[in-house]
């Protein structure tokens, strides 16, 4: 049985209206004065109900746990300058339990049950890819939060978009010059084996080939193991490079016996963040660490040139300058990933403007709009940085950042161009039918 939760407006953290309207407003006048509509001055004055689906339990779950409270700081001051259309914004929660057939389960509730306009915030790759048949047969658009290349490959359907977060193979097209270039040669993988460790897989060898670099040896590992020692002999002894990227509640255990068995003599260490998602750094074990590199969607830790608009979205979803919460300093947030929330959202509601978004009658008009968006500058909607969109294929591309765990934490030493990521596109939505 499903778990469900209905939120208007709901706060995070200990901030003020007039504190985050103030940050907004300083990092580029997004909640200035004309901004503002009040809700009795549009046609309807009903909600516009976004369907959540969130990852509340399963391997998924510290990261649903961040995404919802992203979801909830951008709904509230989405709501506070008047919502979309005039209307305000009502979040519906689902817990798909980060399992793909109830997925597809929570997708079909949103349609026919709960009647929202639209389904949104899916992160793992799997849920993603079972959820998106049900998207299409019921003709909900679906924007999702999740990082793989299933929706830019054209795998899904065209009410599927990932708008507010790169995919993976543009993520390492992008670092794997620099990977050869500053780390080694010779790389050994360690990746999760579903369709987001496969997208690595696939896309992170010929870019470092191109680069100069090999792939020696590829690790699959599955994402509800408890314990890896015993897959680390299968690392060759040539290895220059570990590249490791692991998800799940074990990611600890996971770094941990990496250190356990290495200790000061191992590779070199490229990691993604997801390795070390809502984990502390500093917890015992992770002294080896120390010097490593990691990638991060977005740095967890506040960066001395950090714009106003970065600042405030800090602020405003209760992350301190370590990217813990404010209200717990254990409880670490997943960075690197949750910003995509608040930029889809912010996304969706430029599209519906766009569209003149009424109803569930104007579903396709909705998607439309989307498709036809080229580029988000950086700013209080896309804190992150600014990015590209790709209407054909529904991926948008954006800057990545490369950090180096030191001194107890991430700082970043190297931020990608956006053409760094680019690649030749396999799909067009556009052509297919609603």
């Amino acid at each position: 049985m499903t778990d469900r939760k209905t939120v208007s407006a709901a706060g995070t953290a200990p901030l003020s209206r007039r504190t985050a309207l103030k940050g907004m407003a300083a990092a580029g006048g997004l909640m200035a004065a004309p901004g503002f509509v009040r809700y009795a001055q549009a046609q309807s004055a009903a909600p516009i109900r976004i369907g959540f689906q969130c990852h509340r339990t399963g391997i998924g779950a510290a990261y649903g746990r961040w995404y919802e409270r992203t979801t909830a700081a951008a709904v509230k001051l989405i709501n506070e300058a008047g919502g979309i259309n005039g209307r305000p914004v009502e979040i519906v929660i689902e817990d798909d339990g980060t399992d793909a057939g109830r997925g597809a389960e929570v997708v079909a509730k949103f349609a026919n049950q709960h009647k929202t306009d639209i389904v949104y915030g899916t992160l793992f790759s799997h849920v993603v890819i079972g959820s998106a048949p049900a998207a299409g047969e019921l003709k909900i658009p679906y924007y999702v939060v999740s990082e793989g290349y299933h929706v830019a490959s054209g795998q899904l359907n065209r009410w599927c978009l990932q708008p507010g977060i790169t995919d993976v193979r543009a993520q390492v097209t992008a670092m794997a010059p620099w990977i050869a270039a500053n780390a080694g040669k010779k790389v050994t993988m360690i990746y999760p084996d579903y369709a987001f460790g496969y997208d690595h897989r696939d896309y992170l060898p010929p870019a470092l080939e191109k680069a100069g670099a090999e792939v020696v040896a590829k690790i699959a590992i599955p994402p509800t193991e408890s314990s890896f020692t015993k897959y680390f002999p299968q690392i060759p002894s040539s290895t220059d490079v570990l590249y490791h990227v692991m998800v799940g509640p074990a990611v600890l255990t996971f770094v941990k016996e990496l250190g356990e068995f290495y200790g000061a003599s191992g590779p070199k260490l490229f990691g993604f963040i997801d390795s070390l998602e809502a984990v502390d750094i500093n917890s015992p074990g992770l002294e080896y660490l120390d010097g490593s590199h990691f990638w991060e969607g977005s740095p967890r830790y506040a960066q001395a040139d950090d714009t106003d608009a970065m600042k405030a979205y800090r602020a405003a979803v209760g992350t301190d300058d370590n990217g813990a919460s404010v209200n717990d300093p254990r409880d670490i947030s997943t960075a690197g990933h949750m910003f995509g929330c608040w930029e889809t959202l912010y996304v969706i509601k430029r599209a519906m403007e766009a569209a003149g978004y009424r109803g569930p009658e104007d579903r396709a008009k909705l998607v439309e709009a989307t498709e036809a968006m080229s580029a988000f500058a950086e700013g209080p909607e896309h804190p992150q940085g600014d990015k590209v969109f790709d209407g054909k294929i529904h991926q948008v591309f954006g800057h990545q950042y490369i950090s180096r765990l030191e001194g107890g934490r991430l700082n970043v030493v190297h931020k990608t161009a956006i053409e760094d990521s680019r690649y030749e596109p396999e799909a067009d939505y556009t052509t297919q039918p609603f």
